[in-house]
Formats: C-alpha cells, sequence, structure tokens
C-alpha cells in the first residue's frame, strides 16, 4: 500500500481563518451557548482537524442509528463509535433546528465567569436516544462499572446534531511540539519519504513487550507513529505526563530517530474494546499511517471483551472499506531459555522459564525505588516510573501494572 487516503477519500477541516473567523466570533457574541464537557470539547477539536474525517459535525439522528446499530454512517461509509454532542432537556428545549449555537468549553472558565469560545454550530436535528441500546450495541455491556458506559448512563438525554466550525482551539499547555494535526502528520511522511507508516495507540508507558511489537512492526514500513492518547481517561489512569517521559527516555537511547515520529492523539478513552480498535485505526489513518497495531484486548477493560476481539472485528468489513492494515500481534512475554521476548508462536519452552512478576511486586519494588528487571522495562523507563511513585501516582501505577502482567509475561 503506497500512501494513504483518508478516510471517505478526503480531509476535513473544519478550522474557520482571517475574515470568516472574524465574523463567527463577532456573530457568536449573539448567539446561543452550549456548553462541552472534556468529552465533547477533545471530539469537536478531533472532528475539526480531520481527525475523524469524513466527520463534519456531531452526528444527526440518521447517522447516530445507523452507526449504533451496523457500524457505518448512513451513507454506508464503516464508522464504529457514535460522535454526539449531548444536553439537557432545559437546554434542547430553547434551541430549534437550523438554529446556530455557540460551543463553549465548560470545564475552563475565563476571568469573565463565562466559558472559552470555541466554535459555532449549524444545528440541523436534535433527537432523544436509548442509552441501554446504545450501550449493549457499542459497549456489548450495560455494566455501570464499565466507564464507558458509567459516562453514558451521568449523560443527560437529548442529542443536538450539526456541522460546526472551529473558530479557537482548546487551551493546550502541555505537549505543545508534540501536538502535530493529521495535516502536519501527512507533510511530515512525505518529508522523510514514508510511503508506508504505521500507528501505534497507547495509554500506558511503553514496557518491553510493546518495543518487541514496534520493531517487528518497523521491519516491515518505513517508519513509526508513536501515538499515545492524552485526552481524557478514567482517573486511575496513568498520568499523560509520565507517560510521556517515558516515551521520550525509550525513544532516545533505543530508537532510531529518523524512523519514528512521537505525537500526541487528543481523543478521549471510550474503552470500547473492538469498535474503539476500528475507530483508532480510521483516525490513524486519517493522520496518514497505512498500517496499524493491533494487540490483545485493544481498548478493552476487565473482562468485558474477549482476548482477540478487537482483531477479529476487522475481518467483518472488506479490506478497502477500512483502508488500512491491521497487524495484528500475539501476547508476548520473557523466555530465559530463549533468552528474548517471544510468543506462544515462536517459543517452545515451558513456563518455568518464563518470567513471571505480578503487579503487587513491581508496585513494591518502584515504590521502594527498586527496579524491575530489565526483562520487564527498560532501566530508564524504570527510573522515570520510581521518581513519580508515592501518593497518588500509586494508585495510577494499577492498571499499568497489570497491563505488564498480564501482557508481557506469561500467567499461571
Amino acid at each position: 500500500m503506497q500512501g494513504s487516503l483518508p478516510h471517505g477519500g478526503k480531509l476535513v477541516n473544519r478550522l474557520l481563518t482571517g475574515e470568516a473567523r472574524e465574523e463567527a466570533l463577532v456573530r457568536a457574541r449573539t448567539l446561543k451557548q452550549v456548553a462541552l464537557n472534556r468529552t465533547s470539547v477533545s471530539d469537536l477539536e478531533m472532528i475539526a482537524i480531520g481527525a475523524m474525517s469524513p466527520l463534519t459535525g456531531f452526528m444527526n439522528r440518521e447517522d447516530y442509528l445507523s452507526v449504533v446499530r451496523e457500524m457505518r454512517l448512513a451513507d454506508g461509509t464503516v464508522w464504529p463509535l457514535p460522535i454526539t454532542l449531548p444536553v439537557n432537556e432545559d437546554t434542547a428545549d430553547y434551541i430549534h433546528e437550523g438554529e446556530e449555537i455557540a460551543l463553549i468549553d465548560g470545564s475552563v472558565n475565563i476571568d469573565d465567569g463565562q466559558g472559552r469560545l470555541l466554535g459555532v454550530m449549524r444545528v440541523s436535528d436534535k433527537f432523544s436516544y436509548d442509552k441501554t441500546l446504545e450501550a449493549a450495541e457499542v459497549y456489548k455491556t450495560t455494566d455501570t462499572a464499565h466507564p464507558g458506559v458509567a459516562r453514558l448512563m451521568q449523560q443527560t438525554g437529548v442529542y443536538l446534531g450539526g456541522e460546526i466550525w472551529l473558530l479557537n482551539r482548546p487551551s493546550h499547555f502541555d505537549f505543545i511540539e508534540f501536538r502535530k494535526d493529521p495535516l502536519e502528520t501527512r507533510r511530515l511522511f512525505q518529508q522523510r519519504g514514508w510511503k508506508t507508516v504505521v500507528g501505534f495507540q497507547t495509554r500506558n508507558p511503553i514496557h518491553r513487550a510493546h518495543e518487541y511489537i514496534q520493531k517487528c512492526a518497523m521491519e516491515m514500513v518505513d517508519g513509526l507513529l508513536l501515538h499515545p492518547l492524552v485526552g481524557e481517561t478514567k482517573k486511575d489512569d496513568i498520568p499523560a505526563e509520565l507517560r510521556m517521559k517515558s516515551y521520550q527516555v525509550l525513544l532516545r537511547d533505543y530508537y532510531p530517530e529518523d524512523r519514528v515520529v512521537l505525537s500526541v492523539f487528543p481523543a478521549a478513552m471510550r474503552y470500547a474494546g473492538p469498535r474503539e480498535a476500528i475507530f483508532h485505526a480510521l483516525c490513524r489513518k486519517n493522520y496518514g499511517c497505512t498500517h496499524f497495531i493491533v494487540g490483545r484486548d485493544h481498548a478493552g477493560i476487565g473482562s468485558y471483551y474477549g482476548t482477540y476481539d478487537a482483531q477479529k472485528i476487522f475481518h467483518e468489513f472488506q479490506p478497502e472499506e477500512i483502508g488500512i492494515t491491521p497487524l495484528c500481534f500475539e501476547h508476548s512475554f520473557f523466555c530465559r531459555k530463549c533468552d528474548a521476548i517471544v510468543t506462544t508462536k515462536t517459543c517452545p519452552h515451558d513456563r518455568q522459564f518464563h518470567v513471571v512478576l505480578s503487579g503487587t511486586q513491581v508496585r513494591a519494588m518502584l515504590a521502594n525505588g527498586e527496579a524491575p528487571p530489565p526483562e520487564f522495562t527498560r532501566p530508564e523507563v524504570a527510573a522515570v516510573l520510581i521518581q513519580a511513585m508515592g501518593g497518588r501516582a500509586v494508585q495510577s501505577m494499577d492498571d499499568f501494572c497489570s497491563s505488564m502482567e498480564d501482557k508481557v509475561f506469561h500467567k499461571n
């Protein structure tokens, strides 16, 4: 595959500039305002920069129902997740279809007490929806212990649909040099002469098994887009700042500089398992990737999805409908006999040779200032994690340690 067209064939750009922006800013002062939560702010930016191409706004009823039931937009284009703007009933009552509204960042206040203006939206549709149906179809569960279901059930009961224009980017004070829009990554890949690029999604520090998978993939392509998610996640996930530090030290010492691009992915995490794996792949296609790494239990949480469901879902579509090649990897672990990170496909040895560390053991090591063995994680990454241990950081390490135990080492 040479190069990668955006999903739908064209990279969406909903960023207003120049005179059109100035006119919209003046107009927005007189418009009714709708405050967006953090997930909606993230979705708004992702739509505007083309990361969610071919979407040009929040979904109307027809697209929403088609996506929930069929994983396709109303025109048949593959799209796995509903991208919607929830509002409460009182707000919905005074907003009319056909009306233009101002979109405000409800999570950030400025000096006058009002939310920061982000964009405008032409409301084409407003509709109620069935939360139970959406949960069952998208998340495959209605259990509110699932963070995606919990967020859905806490939402208000009306969606607004319509095309958007972004006037002001959300306020970002972190990872400025790593915030590259799809247009920028595509230009960068072209400048480097990369015709094939593999994307890697992560919300945890990279451990040795991740490194193994990435480098296997790099043997097949021209370059790697290391693309950590920095949008809304659940509270006990490892902070993005800590994750970014671990990526930087790892790339500095163990990756060829001219074959890797580190850029942040501003999406919110849904924990939707198989559907979110498709979503992550399509978004990376928009960023210019031709290939995408799909590991076991991609975007999953707990036991809500089968181990390989996120890989199997790609077979439900024709390859040309997805337009990006999934690279599916097996569970990997360190084998002392092989003296390498391997998988059950490549290692013939008994479990006695497989390195096994529990999450509890790793947390205790880090809390005591002791680095886990290098078979577990690179010393430079361990140093970053050790420095972060203590207080709230200890709690946020739980998912990482569980991930390491489950994905890197063979469990008894």
